[in-house]
């Protein structure tokens, strides 16, 4: 099939027809700015530039193609929200950095230098947009001896705390934020550890980490028998532990928030397309594509929600517009490896060796919404199977076509596709469900493969009132069919779910259905429906209502390994400490309602005597120098000031509006304790390191003061030790609820995404 260029209206091409809200995110993230901040790029030259950028690879073929019209048809495509590529390649195309790809997995080796140039190379990466993916297994257990200096090895944990430093550091001055997935297998000797690293909701913030099981484990947890420990230097035995007990940790600590997730490396290396090169021992930050070390992949998405011929009960599934979409992306993503800077020659030759490309979709709710599909219907896995399938076959199907042309990928002769004519692809794997992030903001389109987070949520806006914002496919039916109201509305932003609302009819209830009124096994379910059609893996999170229980997880665990994914991942609502509710069970009260104190009294502020001692300390935020003075009443905190140093008005005066509450708090005999539970560990947009940690916002380093002095620094007891950071569930940067989705966490309100 020949790509299908659709001439262009160049009047059409002005100004694009674009929600205030993709607006909002294209500038915040995307549009390019100068130095003093001012933005220089409109959306419509950004989209211009990355389809000028991406064409100019067909200058290096003899395919009689001319590049502006294939500039054309990639402009018309994106700026239609029919594909979009990932956030790297909308940011850096045509830029001076020009690194396009968002995966990298590097090589972590057994030895001092070869750890620290792992940390220096993801450092590169990340200043440079992309995420990174590490297996530890090579490294060497904890107090193994080290021979050249005689000492002991410290372990695969403590070396995984520096890299998660430096991606603290190297985040504040890239272009986006690092993430990273640390990957250790199940055999390892420091397993336990690793599987306990995360267990306090605020260590290791800038890892998705992933116990790396094999079918023998999963067979041994089944049998209840032992399994040996292998130390990867030498292969030798270093002891064994019981399968069951391993697994039952595992499951349980996933269960308490959401880490460890889990990778099935034999079925990942059964799909392994270049054995001969190399076995996959990890996958990049979100655990959708599993890569060999040194190795990158460029990712997109198709908008299946573009892709729907006729309406109500006519629409069906457009798949002569899905097929065109696939032939000219698959096209797009092949020319991006092309046009790519890496950071390393070693990325480089290995990505130009393989041709890896992962071309996935998004808006696959929206889909069911339009064809008045249940998500949790026999009828949308069997849907799911459909589509995967053709945008499988047609992408393959589009790379020999490529490859006609082009040429296959160089390592083919050591690929499981050699000696086979049917098979000579230009790239080694084609398709990938990847987070869309957000891209499906970007798209106004349901993210990934999921259900809708919600059908209606609160958007605060920058004057502090509240905007309602509908599903707006919901929207539409639920004014055709007569039941719209704000009211309504806003009580289905409060619930999070339509399912027991007798006032909507029972069929939009059955089809428009969001995450939580999907049960796991579904889930599951189509987790696997799109696995069994896709090259490299799938991102997606099971969501589970707090109440699940440890055996609940272990069941999506055994489902997961049975119906032959790749991984999985898991997250229960509320686990994680400090959680913003996505959606509230009660309405906000009023002032007029609210009860009384138990015994009927107001809380007693004492008053100010006119004398007190107290002491000054100083800390550095990422806002300037800080000055917490703390005055005492009987050696206990009376009243707290804080002012900042050469700041703006707005954050002077916020300093010291946090300074009067906390003080009026203790003042009403709030126990300090409680104080520095609240305010310690609050996100920022500048966190800093200095003498004694990371300092994460200025009421988190007012939360530190008061814990230096009256917890000696050794934590506040059944408190936090140190804040969640990124790792809870409010959004740092707008400060909004996020969903856990993807294998990720999204804040569908500003676009933030901790994967990137």
């Amino acid at each position: 099939m020949a790509v299908k260029m659709e001439e262009v209206d160049m009047a059409e091409c002005g100004r694009l027809n674009l929600s205030e809200n993709t607006r909002t995110v294209l500038e915040r993230r995307y549009l390019k700015r100068r130095a003093t901040g001012e933005l220089m790029e409109t959306p419509e030259d950004l989209f211009r530039r990355v389809a000028g950028t991406i064409a100019q690879a067909e200058s290096l073929y003899e395919e009689g193609l001319d590049v502006k019209e294939v500039e054309e048809a990639f402009y018309k495509m994106m700026t239609d929200f029919t594909f979009l590529p990932n956030s790297p390649t909308l940011m850096n195309a045509g830029n001076d950095l020009g690194q396009l790809a968002a995966c990298f997995v590097l090589p972590v080796s057994d030895s001092l230098e070869g750890i620290f140039d792992a940390v220096k190379n993801a450092a590169l990466i990340h200043k440079s947009g992309g995420g990174t993916g590490f297996s530890f297994s090579r490294l060497r257990p904890k107090n193994s001896r080290v021979g050249s200096t005689g000492g002991v090895a410290s372990g695969p944990v403590s070396f995984m705390k520096i890299f998660n430093t430096a991606t603290e550091q190297v985040k504040q001055g890239g272009t986006r934020r690092g993430a990273n997935m640390a990957i250790l297998r199940v055999d390892h000797p420091d397993i336990m550890e690793f599987i306990t690293c995360k267990s306090d909701n605020t260590s290791l913030n800038n890892f998705n980490i992933s116990v790396g099981v094999t079918d023998a484990f999963m067979q041994a947890a089944r049998n209840d028998e032992n399994y040996d420990l292998i130390d990867p230097r030498d292969k030798t035995v270093r002891g064994s532990l019981n399968a069951r007990e391993i697994y039952e940790k595992l499951v349980e600590h996933a269960w308490f928030n959401g880490d460890p997730g889990i990778v099935f490396l034999d079925r990942i290396n059964r799909d392994n397309p270049t054995p001969e090169v190399g076995e996959i021992e990890s996958t990049n930050p979100c655990g959708e594509q599993p890569l060999l070390p040194m190795e990158a992949c460029n990712l997109g998405s198709i908008n299946l929600a573009k892709c729907v011929a006729g309406e109500g009960s006519t629409a069906r599934v457009d798949y002569e517009a899905l097929k065109e979409a696939i032939w000219l992306s698959v096209r797009f993503l092949d020319n991006t490896i092309e046009m790519s800077r890496y950071p390393l020659s070693e990325i480089d030759q290995m990505v130009k060796a393989n041709r890896k490309i992962g071309l996935g979709v998004m808006g696959f709710a929206d889909l069911l919404f339009l064809l008045g599909v249940p998500y949790n219907s026999e009828e949308a896995v069997s849907l799911a199977e459909k589509v995967m399938g053709f945008v499988q076959a047609e992408a393959h199907e589009a790379s020999r076509h490529l490859a006609v042309s082009r040429g296959a990928f160089p390592n083919i002769g050591k690929s499981v596709f050699k000696n086979d004519a049917a098979r000579c692809y230009r790239n080694a794997t084609c398709t990938t469900i990847a987070p869309t992030g957000t891209l499906s903001i970007l798209a106004g389109c349901s993210s990934g493969i999921e259900p809708v987070f919600a059908l209606s949520f609160v958007r605060r806006v920058m004057d502090g009132d509240e905007l309602v914002e509908v599903n707006p496919l919901f929207e539409k039916v639920a004014k055709e069919r007569g039941f719209y109201s704000e009211a309504l509305m806003a009580r289905i932003a409060e619930q999070g779910t339509i399912a027991h609302m007798p006032e909507i009819p029972e069929d939009v209830r059955r089809v428009f259905v969001t995450a939580h009124d999907v049960s796991p096994e579904w889930h599951i379910r189509m987790q696997a429906a799109f696995q069994n059609h896709t090259d490299n893996a799938v991102s997606k999170t099971v969501n589970l209502p707090n109440e699940a229980t440890v055996d609940d997880v272990e069941e999506i665990y055994n489902m997961a390994f049975d119906l032959c994914c790749k991984g999985v991942t898991i997250y229960r609502d509320g686990s994680k400490s400090d959680q913003v509710l996505s959606v509230t069970d009660k309405k906000p009260e009023s002032a007029e309602s609210l009860e009384p104190p138990a015994n009927g009294l107001k809380p007693i502020v004492k008053e100010r005597p006119e004398v007190l001692e107290g002491f000054t300390s100083r800390m550095k935020t990422g806002m300037g120098q800080l000055y917490v003075t703390v005055t005492e009443m009987d050696g206990r905190p009376f009243e707290v000031f804080a002012t900042i140093g050469k700041s703006g008005k707005s954050t002077t005066a916020k300093t010291e509006a946090i300074g009067r509450l906390v003080s009026l708090a203790l003042r009403a005999g709030v126990d300090v304790g409680e104080i520095i539970h609240q305010v310690k560990g609050i996100g920022g947009e500048h966190a800093v390191f200095q003498k004694g940690g990371r300092v994460l916002s200025i009421p988190d380093a007012i939360g530190r003061v008061l814990e230096n002095r009256y917890f000696k620094g050794q934590g506040v007891p059944n408190g936090k030790s140190e804040g969640p950071s990124l790792s809870g569930d409010a959004c740092p940067e707008c400060g909004g609820s996020v969903a856990h989705e993807e294998g990720c966490m999204k804040c569908h309100i500003c676009g933030f995404t901790l994967c990137g």
